[in-house]
């Protein structure tokens, strides 16, 4: 009996955090309202060899499929874990660059007053710290929350919204090849 009871801690305990990257611990499974979410991949965003960020793609069910992930319209996050000090401002550049590849120009038109709340919700933040977190939430029903360590920043409404960023890191001109592959939990 105590063999099993420690197999079973021991299971419990594996789950808890699924993979490690630069000394960052990730859950492997999160809650996201109702919704239980697994860790599909993570991987390190680098700019000019500097680290900036850990992404991680939540979603109800595994896949390595970027299709796949783009039509879900189930509940998702991807979250990002700063691995040096940023402003709110030096993200939604960041965020500005990659967008546009990744979506036609009638894709940006029917978010284009939703983008530039997201923006001041990015705008309003002067700092982001090194292992401080940005989360960008799909929740059905309610749209694309956005918070920065923990504190919610606002909700934007569509789901078509969300696609338009997850494009970002999962789209057909990614802002990081590597990231995508990682996200996807091709890597």
């Amino acid at each position: 009996m105590k063999k099993f009871v420690f197999i079973i801690f021991l299971a419990f305990s594996a789950q808890t955090h699924a993979l490690e990257l630069s000394d960052v611990k990730l859950d492997e499974n999160i809650q996201l309202d109702k919704q239980q979410l697994v860790l599909n991949g993570a991987g390190i965003r680098k700019k000019l060899l500097l680290k900036v960020y850990i992404g991680a793609l939540y979603l109800a069910e595994k896949t390595h499929s970027a299709d796949t992930v783009l039509a879900d319209a189930g509940a998702k996050r991807m979250s990002f874990i700063l691995l040096r000090d940023v402003s709110g401002k030096q993200v939604l550049n960041g965020i500005n660059e990659a967008i546009l590849p990744n979506n036609s120009e009638e894709e940006m038109k029917a978010i284009d007053a939703r983008l530039y709340l997201f923006e001041k919700m990015f705008v309003s933040v002067p700092e982001i710290k090194k292992g401080e977190i940005v989360n960008l939430d799909y929740i059905p029903g309610q749209g694309t929350r956005v918070s920065v360590n923990g504190q919610v920043k606002g909700h934007i409404e569509g789901q078509d919204f969300y696609r338009s960023l997850l494009k970002i890191w999962v789209g057909k001109k990614p802002v990081q090849s590597s990231l995508k592959k990682s996200v996807l939990g091709e890597e």
